[in-house]
């Protein structure tokens, strides 16, 4: 049970350990638990990696706790923000934290023999404790000086937003779950991003001052790309897990469309692939027989059917495919259903110039460079190569009736939907 800590640092998921102690204390089964704040109606893949290392734990014998935020999330935690979160009200988060539950149930697994996962709403705990009872009896225990020492704080602190006390108070409210937890369920390991840091560090020591016992932290480094830009966004916003905000066709494109510098990083901590099979992938890549994209593939395959099941990945490929400029595949009105588009009335689309559309949807900035595009043979309709500039579309292009699928080079594209009358 122990290996736990070799298998995450060999795959790049550890940060730091509040102690060395955790190696040898892993030789027996514990509980270790991370908590995710109900901010939207989904999680996105940012916070995958928290889920997975909670799995890696589970695979080893020791029971993962999820801690859903219904009473932090009505603060907004601080650490790596700039400013401070909008206030959500309490039917919004209360709706949240049921649609959140779904994005773990893809991961962890719900029916271990020995090892159930755990899912604790936070507002059960905090909504029966008195405001003067908590300050007296916690709130006591905690230094200005350490709490005002956090990153997080420091840097907020001297900015021209500031921090409000709401904020301020929000590493109380987490280092109280740690010791509930401990003390309710046994808890004695907190996992979180490498920006927790400073508030599992205050839950490890809440619990020496008020039992006088050992529990650690560990924390994950966060997910940045090799371009420096923050890993789970695209053009579009965040990669979101749940289908209905992110469709499998968009997450398969997201990962299938990873920079050569970020996909064995991004498959060594996002999927469970061997090590060996992922090295072995690693060389194939510096091999002049080296085929494109091979990588990126296997990586979008693994995380779409992590996510979305084998169904969602069959629905990504099928779309994928067909999608492709040039394809021989059909276009099916099912499957590109699963893609994003834009919703235009007929009279906006039938005889109108190509070029002028591609604008209006935004595929393109300006007429110019769509002529540019159409005479660089890059300019596709469903597929088809478009080579006139002047080439005006017809009902006859619509895909089942009711689709138009644009397309600007190999990558670029964008379907448009024809709106019910």
């Amino acid at each position: 049970m122990s290996q736990v800590i070799g298998c995450l640092k060999s795959r790049g998921l550890i940060d730091a350990l509040t102690s060395e102690e955790l190696v040898a204390y892993l030789e027996k089964p514990i509980k270790v638990y991370c908590g995710f704040d109900p901010t939207a109606d989904s999680l996105h893949v940012g916070n995958l990696v928290a889920i997975i290392i909670l799995r890696w734990f589970q695979k080893f014998g020791h029971t993962p706790v999820v801690i859903l935020g219904g009473a932090t999330g009505r603060i907004g935690d601080p650490s790596g923000k700039s400013q401070e979160r909008p206030l959500l009200d309490e039917a919004t988060i209360v709706y949240n934290v049921t649609r959140i539950k779904r994005n773990f149930e893809m991961v962890l697994d719900f029916f271990h023999p020995k090892c159930r996962p755990l899912m604790l709403n936070n507002d059960e705990w905090f909504s029966k404790f008195p405001l003067i009872d908590f300050l007296r009896d916690v709130g006591k225990h905690f230094r200005l000086g350490t709490m005002l020492s956090k990153e997080s704080v420091k840097s907020r602190l001297h900015s021209e937003e500031g921090m409000s006390f709401t904020e301020f108070t929000y590493q109380i409210l987490q280092s109280y779950d740690f010791y509930h937890l401990f003390q309710e369920h046994q808890v004695t390991l907190q996992i979180g991003g490498s920006d927790q840091w400073g508030n599992i560090t205050e839950g490890v020591e809440l619990v020496r001052r008020l039992v006088g016992r050992t529990v650690f932290g560990l924390t994950s480094p966060l997910l940045v790309r090799s371009d420096g830009k923050k890993f789970g966004k695209s053009e579009q916003g965040a990669i979101w897990l749940s289908s209905d905000r992110c469709s499998c066709y968009d997450f398969y494109q997201y990962f299938v469309r990873m920079p050569d510098a970020d996909v064995i990083k991004m498959m060594r901590m996002l999927t469970f692939v061997d090590l060996e099979e992922i090295l072995a992938l690693e060389q194939q890549m510096h091999k002049k027989d080296y085929i494109p994209n091979t990588a990126q593939k296997r990586l979008a395959e693994e995380m779409t059917r992590l996510i979305h099941g084998e169904e969602g990945l069959s629905k990504a490929l099928k779309v994928t495919e067909s999608a492709a400029p040039g394809s021989d595949a059909a276009l099916d009105p099912e499957s590109l259903k699963e893609m994003p588009s834009i919703a235009l009335p007929l009279n906006e689309v039938i005889d109108k110039k190509f070029v002028d559309i591609v604008v209006k949807i935004g595929l393109l900035p300006s007429k110019s460079e769509a002529v540019r595009l159409i005479q660089n043979q890059g300019a596709y309709l469903n597929n088809e190569k478009i080579e006139d500039v002047q080439y005006r579309l017809s009902a006859s292009s619509l895909i089942g009736g009711e689709y138009l699928l644009f397309g600007a080079g190999k990558k670029k594209k964008m379907l448009v939907r024809i709106q019910k009358q």
